[in-house]
């Protein structure tokens, strides 16, 4: 009587396993470039984002994203003094689409005690991305590596909250305006002569489609 029981309510639990996530988040922007060199703080934009989750299992996921977002830079808030001495005010509008892979610190998960999963977790990020900007009538494109960290709660067995930062290096020195494309006449490399920009972003996500725990095969 018990043993039934038993298998009954492990493949309750067992069914629980989702392989898909889907959500939409928001939060804020900070730009690193020409016109501000160090406080992702000065002039904050905003963004939007939509997500697709392909999860692997409860360590890894698969997470393809959709940002719409703005950034804002003035050179008269800097101490550096601008080589024609003029002061230049930006305010760029982007869009975003990332691949990332994310690496959860615990197994991520409800119920399944075995597994160890836990209802909240840390975890990185890291992947590629591609971008599209418009600032004062000029558009570019042009690839982008994000990298960060975040944090995911598990509300319920189907919902989950999250919190990411990601730093963006984006291979380009014009997503501040042709303004403020190599103004300083130096040789580009990966930490010079490139705009960077992040996004910390608050996200709410549903989980569906049951990954199949228990499978039967016939002859």
């Amino acid at each position: 009587m018990m043993l039934p029981l038993l298998l009954v309510s492990l493949r309750a639990n067992a069914q629980e396993d989702y392989r898909f996530d889907i959500g939409a988040g928001v939060g804020m922007t900070g730009y690193l470039g020409d016109a501000n060199t160090a406080n992702l703080l000065k002039n904050p934009g905003v963004d939007g984002e939509l997500l697709f989750r392909y999860i692997v299992n409860p360590r890894w996921g698969l997470k393809t994203n959709l940002y719409v977002g703005t950034l804002r830079g003035n050179t008269e808030q800097m101490t550096n003094v601008m080589p024609s001495e003029m002061n230049y005010k930006f305010s760029t509008t982007f869009v975003e689409l990332g691949e990332l892979a994310e690496f959860n610190f615990f197994s991520f998960g409800m119920g399944e005690t075995y597994r160890k999963l836990k209802r909240i977790t840390p975890y990185i990020a890291a992947g590629v991305g591609f971008n599209y900007w418009s600032v004062d009538g000029h558009k570019g494109f042009a690839f982008n590596i994000p990298l960060g960290l975040g944090v995911k709660y598990k509300v319920s067995r189907r919902v989950n909250l999250g919190l990411e930062f990601l730093m963006k290096k984006v291979f380009t020195d014009k997503l501040d305006g042709p303004a403020l494309s190599d103004p300083y006449q130096i040789k580009s490399s990966f930490m010079k002569n490139t705009d960077w920009y992040s996004t910390l972003t608050f996200s709410v996500t549903y989980e569906f489609s049951k990954r199949c725990a228990v499978c039967h095969y016939k002859d």
